[in-house]
């Protein structure tokens, strides 16, 4: 692969044309579509992606060596699968931008992000942005001064021409499979190249402008230089500007640029690469930087179309409305691709085969940044809720569709689904050697009927169905060697003490089954949606019997151990771990949660106590009584005894799951607790690190904040799961949009939070072409559902949840009275009627 950077000139007529110009309108203001920071600059992370492009940094715009599976080498510039540079930086008259001059202001965009500068006698604004398609980031300068001047522009780069794996501690090491770079220069760019064991990588970095002269050398990281380099292990600085790992090396391009009184002057450079040799990366740089102004507005318009489907209007809540804005473009930011994936299984990094196969193009929604970038089941399954909901159907389609094809060659057919994925195919963890991850492949069906409910696709239904029948079939043969239902394997905690059985596995098996039922079902597969019902009815039987560990937990046991002792047998463990909320989390076909309508609002108002949730949501583990010597530090909430230390640590997949628990039981108020702990960690200046990015863990007793921890010792800037427990419950449980449209059906059906009188929605998609507005409201004692549906055909039921204690003394659609039925569910007591069309349903209380 190559790496070629150069500068590009500035287009024609595009002289004197301001930033906000050549963005076509993308920085027209402030809110929604920017978020900008001023504080601690150098102390946070800086983010922009495309989906072949990955581009890490710090806020002042310049690169510390970030992350941790290859230590120090997860930030920079990456084309997955190879990283392209360290860093890139740049000089005005000697000045440098980030360091000698900091940045005055960072501001993050729906698809770019902007940095601001005063050195003297001139401002520069910086922005950075990937196009989509292309394995490039296009950076712009654009500089202003009040008089007429010539500046001395300098850019350094730095390489670091590595894949994705093998990691820092695997076997072959990342020490190992890095070879050294080579530097050159070629028509006004910097080219970059790692040659050898059978590959080529390069890198091109160049500008629109010509450069005057250039250097190489083994440094050139701007002021960074000279690096402190990190350890692969153990101590290490603070901060670091290169790993032990690192093998790359330097080059400089400096640029004259004629400034006049007045007018803004732009000069672009784009950073591009392939690890498909030099050609490719010059290719690859050629399609980025013929246009980047154009190139720039698409990215814009892109994301503009993003922010067009699901349009919330919550006036009780407007941070909540602000996170699903900001969450969609969190889902559009996570999206990767990588081609030609070499498909083996790595042996959790202890082996190194052969490829067993190949595929030629995977597109996937990223789990997590910097460390996380690639293809999960566990994260996509959970991100699908928030990625229908926000009307994301491509990105989560080819998720699913990704996971089947790699799983159908690594593990040979069996139905198992694979856990973790390198953008170079390399498969970490979940294969048919290897214990897996049991809940990911019973979960695997529920994601695929979840996506043809709301897109009514069947051929998307049918390409998915054989391989999620062998998901089910697969658990069943395999995963329960004592042949009482409940599966072995792990599920998404894996903490040490925990019984063989897990009750994330279980709840989400029970799911699987009726959703493959349903699915079995409407394709005329009487067999398998027999065997899959019967199945998942007598669970559903045996469960609250089997899982309920007593009035003292006020919850369910986290996992049942299976001893070699028959007097042992079935003995539940109790740990207080998150998973104890997914039999409430989890919505059976027809709407009802796993949990009894008893046990259900019992566990969950105990998880709502401080032993269990914190300021900004959930607990990994909760605290209590303890025999473990280390202790268990926290409040009590129980007289149960556990043996596992608390883990004070606030995921924010943990919290939205407790949201979405919370709106399965109608429990909007205590619910309000978990979406705005993950809104506030998104978008609350005094708590993001990086503006508008949903992090993976929040600022928590046993998490420090990242912004205090080292770049190489930090959890995710973004971590996609989190969104679930924003756009889903807004979408899903206020709006109450619940489509079957490929059963032909879309119930809408919405709860007011406590003490807000409207919600609505614009745009909710169904479908290939349709959509839904909706809107909730209560004025007086007349309780108002409409709705509008736009290029959907389905039978439709609206109606309303009643608020506490209120009955209806009429119901009325667009004016006239309407058969109705008040249902009472897990969310309340439930007014429905079937209706025809547009209209609005109005309820008036008694």
């Amino acid at each position: 692969m190559a790496l070629v950077v150069t500068a590009l000139a500035v287009p024609a007529g595009a002289e004197g044309r301001s930033d906000r110009d050549l963005a076509g309108g993308a920085f027209a203001g402030r809110h929604p579509t920017e978020l900008s920071e001023t504080t601690r600059l150098a102390d946070r992370r800086a983010l922009v992606t495309g989906d072949r492009t990955i581009a890490m940094g710090d806020a002042d715009g310049l690169y510390p060596a970030s992350g941790w599976h290859i230590r120090g080498e997860m930030g920079g510039i990456w084309a997955p699968p190879v990283k392209l540079l360290d860093g890139i930086w740049f000089a005005v008259d000697g000045s440098w931008l980030g360091a000698d001059t900091p940045a005055a202001r960072y501001t993050t965009g729906w698809g770019y992000q902007r940095f601001a500068y005063q050195p003297a006698g001139v401002s520069v604004d910086r922005v950075d942005f990937a196009p989509d398609g292309v394995g490039a980031t296009v950076i712009g300068l654009t500089l202003r001064s009040s008089s007429a001047r010539s500046v001395d522009l300098a850019m350094d780069a730095h390489s670091e021409l590595m894949t994705a794996y093998p990691w820092g501690w695997t076997t072959p090491g990342a020490a190992e499979a890095n070879l050294p770079d080579t530097a050159s220069t070629a028509d006004g760019t910097l080219v970059f190249r790692e040659q050898g064991a059978g590959h080529d990588y390069a890198a091109v970095v160049g500008s629109s402008a010509r450069p005057v002269s250039s250097a190489l050398g083994p440094d050139h990281r701007g002021p960074q230089d000279p690096a402190v380099v990190c350890p692969a292990d153990g101590t290490a600085p603070p901060r670091c500007d290169d790993s032990a790992f690192g093998k790359g090396t330097g080059g400089r391009l400096d640029y004259s640029v004629r400034l006049s009184p007045g007018r803004a002057t732009t000069v672009w450079f784009t950073v591009a690469g392939s690890d498909q040799g030099l050609g490719a990366a010059r290719g690859e740089y050629r399609r980025a930087s013929a246009d980047p102004v154009r190139a720039l507005r698409s990215k814009v318009d892109g994301r503009a179309a993003v922010a067009r489907n699901t349009v919330v209007d919550l006036p009780g809540d407007r941070l909540l409305q602000q996170s699903v804005d900001w969450s969609k473009q969190n889902l559009a930011d996570s999206v990767q691709e990588a081609h030609d994936l070499q498909l083996r299984d790595t042996d959790e990094g202890r082996a190194y085969p052969e490829p067993v196969g190949t595929l030629d193009k995977a597109r996937w929604i990223g789990a997590g940044f910097p460390d996380y970038p690639w293809l999960f089941g566990t994260d996509g399954e959970y991100t699908a809720f928030a990625a229908v909901a926000a009307g994301q159907f491509d990105a989560v389609k080819a998720h699913l569709r990704s996971l089947r094809d790699v799983s159908e060659v690594v593990n040979a057919g069996s139905g198992k689904l694979v856990h973790e994925v390198v953008s170079t195919g390399d498969v970490y963890f979940g294969v048919n050697g290897d214990a897996g991850n049991t809940d990911e492949t019973v979960k695997f069906p529920s994601a695929v009927a979840l996506v043809w409910r709301w897109t009514g696709d069947n051929r998307f239904r049918d390409d998915l169905y054989d391989f999620s029948v062998r998901n089910l079939r697969y658990a069943v043969s395999t995963l329960d060697a004592d042949g009482d239902g409940w599966l072995e394997g792990l599920g998404n905690v894996e903490r040490t003490g925990m019984g063989v059985e897990k009750l994330d596995s279980t709840a989400y098996f029970i799911r699987g089954l009726l959703d493959l039922a349903d699915m079995a079902a409407s394709k005329g597969d009487t067999a398998t949606a027999n065997w899959a019902t019967t199945k998942a009815t007598d669970l559903r039987t045996r469960f609250e019997a089997a899982w309920w560990a007593g009035d003292d937990a006020k919850g369910y046991a986290e996992s049942i151990d299976d001893p070699a002792d028959p007097a042992n047998d079935n003995r539940q463990v109790f740990q207080r771990h998150w998973t104890g909320v997914t039999p409430m989390e989890i919505e059976l076909p027809g709407g009802t949660p796993l949990a009894s309508p008893t046990h259900g609002p019992e566990a969950l108002a105990q998880r709502e106590k401080n032993c269990y949730t914190g300021e900004f949501g959930l607990y990994h583990t909760g605290s209590g009584p303890t025999s473990a010597p280390e202790g268990n530090p926290g409040p009590s909430c129980d007289t149960v005894v556990s043996t596992v230390k608390s883990e004070r640590s606030t995921y924010s997949l943990n919290t939205a799951v407790m949201a979405v628990a919370e709106g399965n039981f109608g429990r909007l108020g205590p619910q309000e607790a978990y979406t705005t702990g993950n809104a506030r960690i998104q978008l609350d200046p005094t708590v993001w690190e990086t503006p508008g990015a949903m992090p993976e863990v929040a600022p928590s007793p046993d998490s420090p904040a990242n912004i205090d921890r080292p770049f190489y010792d930090r959890s995710m800037a973004l971590q996609a799961w989190g969104t679930y427990g924003t756009l889903w419950p807004v979408v899903h449980q206020w709006l109450g949009v619940s489509p079957s449209l490929g059963t032909g059906a879309l119930s809408v059906v919405p709860q007011l939070p406590p003490n807000q009188k409207s919600v609505s929605g614009k745009n909710i998609r169904l479908g290939d072409r349709g959509s839904v507005d909706v809107s909730a409201t209560l004025r007086g004692n007349h309780l108002t559902t409409t709705v509008h549906l736009d290029g959907t055909r389905a039978g439709l039921t609206v109606g309303a949840v009643l608020p506490a204690g209120k009955k209806p003394a009429s119901v009325t659609f667009n004016g006239r009275k309407v058969a109705s039925q008040v249902v009472q569910t897990t969310r309340g007591a439930e007014v429905r009627a079937e209706v025809r069309g547009d209209g609005s349903l109005t309820v008036t209380l008694r």
